[in-house]
């Protein structure tokens, strides 16, 4: 690298490191609190707030899921079955201290959207489901735990959603209700199956902007502050790992922890 470049590189990192700042003021100040308060914890709670990040929908490539390696974090990620690079990102992301969980697809209500290779449906028998959940958790090393990919229809159904948890309750898995509909039953399912589980509080990319995802991020920390605990889910973009890692950046106080979703239940 010429002295020229690297002057350059010099300038953007500084200029990256303003803007990062800048970022994080505003969103700390529309969030409604200092950026540099202490926190406080949900009474009866040990140490500071937690917050787990799940990375759904990974599988398709190895570049998706390391973008999020940078900010240095442990994260948990959600990985779907039977894709070309699920099983080996399974196992590099475990490898690297990453938690893993299968990402179950399941039947949404549009029907013009696929939930991909390994889906569960509305009227799948005991057996099917069973089978596939199986077949689906054996496909992903690792995986200690289980949330569901799109099913806003399948987790509103009470007896496939219980046939599904019972599936996830014998592997002794846990389970993160991604709440992609507020008809689910399942979170609820599964606590009357004693079964270890956690919601989804915010989804952070919606709006797949840096910006945006910074501001979920705040959300998601001042959620923690209240409860003692927050958990959010994002997708592979590039804006959802760069956002990360800004967000990480701007905690110099380390008021929260970042921990793996089975650290929440």
């Amino acid at each position: 690298m010429g002295i020229l470049s690297f002057c350059n590189n010099w300038d953007n990192m500084d200029r990256r490191r303003f803007l990062i700042k800048s970022a994080c003021a505003l969103a700390g100040s529309l969030a409604g609190f200092n950026l540099f308060s202490k926190a406080f914890g949900h009474p009866g709670s040990q140490g500071p707030p937690r917050i787990a990040l799940i990375i759904d929908d990974i599988g398709y490539g190895n570049a998706a899921a390391g973008r999020f390696l940078k900010a240095g974090i442990p994260m948990t990620f959600a990985v779907l079955p039977r894709l070309q690079n699920s099983h080996d990102l399974a196992i590099e992301l475990h490898d690297r201290g990453h938690e893993i969980m299968l990402h179950q697809p399941m039947e949404p209500y549009q029907s013009g959207f696929d939930p991909g290779p390994g889906a569960l449906y509305v009227g799948d028998d005991e057996h099917r489901i069973m089978d596939i959940m199986n077949a689906n958790i054996a496909g992903v090393p690792y995986a200690v735990g289980v949330n569901n990919h799109m099913g806003s229809r399948f987790t509103a159904c009470r007896r496939e959603i219980l046939e599904t948890l019972g599936v996830v309750k014998r592997n002794k898995l846990f389970f993160v209700d991604s709440l992609t509909s507020s008809r689910s039953k399942a979170y609820r399912t599964a606590l009357e199956l004693h079964l270890a589980a956690a919601c989804r509080n915010i989804f952070l990319d919606n709006i797949v902007a840096e910006s945006a995802v910074i501001g979920q991020l705040f959300k998601l920390r001042q959620h923690a502050l209240v409860c003692g605990r927050a958990v959010g889910i994002g997708h592979p973009h590039p804006e959802t790992a760069r956002a990360i890692d800004t967000f990480v950046n701007c905690l110099n106080d380390r008021d929260v922890s970042f921990v793996h979703a089975s650290d929440i239940l």
